[in-house]
């Protein structure tokens, strides 16, 4: 820091040389004209061959490269016309080279902030070819990490560069930053949580989840929360960082929905027709075209309290809500049938009394 003080104040113009002058100049008209050059001529003729290939990421990339590269070339020129001067004050050189790392830091750092959009267009793409809809809501998080890494690092090495400590510098930041970790923590849990959601992937927007505090579908999975619509209508918001540890269950992930009941019919029905209700009823899932015929489970199998109990276990083909109900009815009247054909009456709960005689009471 003190040489560029002592810089500062020995810098004087009228000691300079005008013939190194003029050759200054002229070495910095050359860069401003390749400058030119490369923006008019280079430059379009690169985009013309990146056109040609089945990707956009090489025409993003030239894209992204070309204001960086053409304010480089304008410092690079401007820094050799510097040195063609030759000042007598040795901070000068000192002071040029500085500032030359400096900005290619600079221009480094701005090369990756523009390439975060190119890397973010890329990364939902892929995500989208892989129906991960989940991830895709975790791009701007990532673009904006990313986006902090690279000004963070840019700033810390550039203040290095110019004689700072950077040590007594982060020691500054990290008493700080305890408190704001503390204040933070549960940010950070979110965070985390939410990395557990996009990498585990037990849901996706649009999916119907269950938990033991709420039931409904994704809306929106974000940084901190996930929001719910439940079946009344209200939408939750619940932290990333419990939901990533609550117990899932993903009713969008079914391949079939189950139904399974009993059938209650009077004690008093004929062998012959309970095994016809119970062989036609069968065959009636077997052939019904919304029923999985895979796993279809109809017998009786129960002496109730006051039925002869049958058992029904089988699977519609749909999950969706709707339809699934629409079958389920269908196969309820197509039961009905079945019944009042073979004349079988569902049974009721009911109690009989027996009343016992007592001689003893009836002599008195």
């Amino acid at each position: 820091m003190d040489a560029i003080i002592r810089l500062l104040k020995d810098f004087q113009l009228y000691n300079l040389d005008y013939k190194k002058l003029l050759f200054a100049l002229i070495i910095f008209l050359l860069f401003f004209i390749l400058r030119y050059v490369i923006t008019i001529w280079i430059i379009p003729f690169i985009l013309k061959l990146t056109q040609k290939t089945k990707t956009t990421v090489d025409d993003e990339l030239v894209k992204i490269l070309t204001p960086p590269v053409r304010l480089f070339i304008t410092f690079l020129g401007l820094l050799l016309a510097f040195k063609v001067l030759e000042f007598k004050n040795r901070n000068v050189d000192f002071f040029l080279i500085k500032i030359f790392k400096s900005f290619i830091v600079f221009t480094f750092c701005w090369i990756l902030l523009r390439a975060e959009s190119v890397f973010g267009k890329t990364l939902r793409k892929i995500f989208i070819k892989k129906n991960m809809s989940t991830a895709i809501s975790f791009i701007p998080v990532f673009n904006k990490f990313i986006k902090a890494i690279v000004l963070i690092l840019g700033f810390f090495v550039i203040v290095q560069e110019w004689g700072f400590n950077i040590g007594a510098l982060i020691t500054g930041l990290g008493i700080g930053g305890v408190a704001v970790a503390l204040a933070a923590k549960d940010t950070v849990a979110n965070f985390f949580g939410s990395l557990m959601i996009l990498f585990d992937t037990p849901f996706k927007i649009g999916d119907w989840i269950e938990t033991s505090k709420m039931e409904g579908v994704v809306e929106d999975i974000g940084f901190r929360s996930t929001k719910v619509r439940t079946f009344a209508q209200a939408l939750v918001s619940v932290p990333n960082s419990i939901l990533a540890n609550e117990v899932i269950t993903n009713w969008s992930k079914m391949g079939k929905r189950r139904i399974t009941y009993k059938l209650g019919i009077k004690y008093s029905t004929d062998v012959e027709k309970i095994k016809r209700v119970v062989s036609k009823t069968r065959l009636m899932l077997e052939n019904h075209p919304e029923i999985d015929s895979e796993t279809i489970f109809v017998y009786f199998n129960e002496f109730a309290d006051s039925s002869l109990n049958i058992f029904l276990y089988f699977f519609t083909k749909t999950i969706n809500w709707k339809k699934y109900l629409e079958v389920r009815e269908d196969v309820n009247l197509k039961i009905i049938e079945i019944f009042e054909k073979e004349h079988v009456e569902f049974a009721f709960p009911s109690a009989s009394v027996y009343i016992e005689n007592d001689d003893d009471m009836q002599l008195k």
